[in-house]
């Protein structure tokens, strides 16, 4: 099984060829073009359905995560995903994570139809079921990104998923925003550029943490700057200040999203993932070096130097044979009403320290830890897995 996930896993893919078929089948090309009807840029912002109200976007804000949620969404990994053989053992890690989230607010599960009543009985009867056929399990970049206007109306900004750039299939999971957002009768906001929510990182005070590797791409916004996409993420999320991360490009499908290397644990404070110690020096320590560089002469909106709090991620040794694929980031963590839900690796040493860290880091919620080993080798974690609706 682990050789499987391994060569499926969201890294791996990158490797195992998966992005040249598809080029040569003319996937990337249709995946940086524009989608019709509907593709970057193709019109203003439009409600999902006729009871969704479109908010005026000069008032739009995205919301911390640690601000009250009115559920999170989740997606159940098909029969037929990339996770092949590994399948039930990645279906059980959704399920413990979606149980956990539902101990202290509602959930919401994607699944095929064909697959509701499995997820159901895997996930209990406090997760509600949305049949919505999906490709894959992560939620954070297939899903909106959900925003607040004012009046308290939310509505959902569809950054138009492509497969993080056409790294992977992605003909339902394309749609999942839309559809998602024409259920819940919430207004969608056609994105002009293409984007994934693993790829930015607010502290809803007007900052907001991205990579440029992630963003600033041509398989994801071809021909368009570095200020062009600036410009577009402060209309469609009303931030004011962007933080720009270099990141790396083509070392794992996301192109380095932020989520699983800084994160505002609040206003002024930034969590930072750090490389074991004795790593490297390789591809993942200069973009640790060069993200702390840039966080250290930051300013945010407001102006005030950033406080950084490294988060060091588990050493190698300690945790057994694990994949090269692996994702050991603590950082990748998700904030939900009352709780902190972080991941558990097997390094004791490592995800005590990381659990006291992230406790000072959000008092007042308690820290759950969850074994999601399976997750881990696909390359994704508890934050990528998971999408919250903000509660107004």
């Amino acid at each position: 099984m682990e050789k499987v996930v391994k060569e499926r896993s969201r890294r791996a893919l990158l490797r195992s060829g998966a992005a040249a078929a598809l080029g040569g089948a003319g996937f990337l090309a249709a995946a940086c073009a524009p989608a019709p009807n509907g593709g970057p840029g193709a019109g203003p912002t439009a409600p999902a359905s006729p009871g969704g109200a479109s908010p005026d976007r000069r008032r739009l804000a995205l919301p911390a995560e640690s601000m009250r949620h009115e559920r999170t969404f989740m997606a159940w990994p098909p029969s037929d995903s990339v996770w092949e053989d590994a399948t039930a053992a990645v279906q059980r890690d959704v399920a413990r994570l979606a149980r956990a989230v539902a101990e202290y607010e509602p959930v919401t599960l994607l699944a095929a139809p064909a697959e509701a009543g499995r997820a159901r009985r895997a996930c209990g009867a406090q997760v509600e079921i949305m049949p919505v056929p999906v490709d894959d399990l992560w939620m954070r970049d297939s899903g909106p990104t959900f925003v607040t206007g004012p009046g308290g109306a939310v509505a959902g900004t569809d950054f138009h998923f492509n497969g993080w750039g056409g790294k992977q299939g992605h003909r339902r999971d394309g749609q999942v925003a839309k559809r998602l957002l024409t259920r819940e009768d919430v207004a969608r906001i056609d994105a002009s550029i293409t984007a994934e929510g693993g790829s930015l990182d607010t502290d809803g005070a007007g900052t907001l943490l991205v990579t440029e590797s992630s963003l600033v791409n041509p398989n994801r916004n071809p021909g368009r700057s570095r200020a062009d996409i600036e410009g577009a993420l402060k209309d469609l999320l009303g931030v004011d200040k962007v933080i720009w991360l270099k990141g790396v490009r083509g070392e794992d499908i996301t192109d380095c999203h932020v989520d699983a290397l800084a994160r505002f644990a609040e206003p002024g404070v930034v969590v930072l993932s750090r490389p074991p110690a004795g790593a490297g020096p390789d591809v993942w320590t200069r973009v640790y070096d060069q993200a702390r560089g840039v966080l250290e002469s930051a300013t945010d909106a407001r102006g005030k130097r950033l406080e950084i709090v490294e988060l060091p991620e588990p050493e190698p040794a300690e945790l057994g044979e694990r994949g090269a694929d692996f994702l050991g980031s603590y950082v990748n963590y998700y904030v939900i009403n009352g709780a902190v839900l972080l991941p558990r690796f097997g390094d004791r040493t490592a995800d005590d320290r990381a659990a006291s860290v992230v406790r000072d880091l959000h008092p007042g919620r308690t820290v759950v830890q969850l074994d999601i080993s399976t997750l881990a080798e696909g390359g994704g974690g508890i934050h990528c897995a998971t999408q919250q609706r903000p509660a107004v």
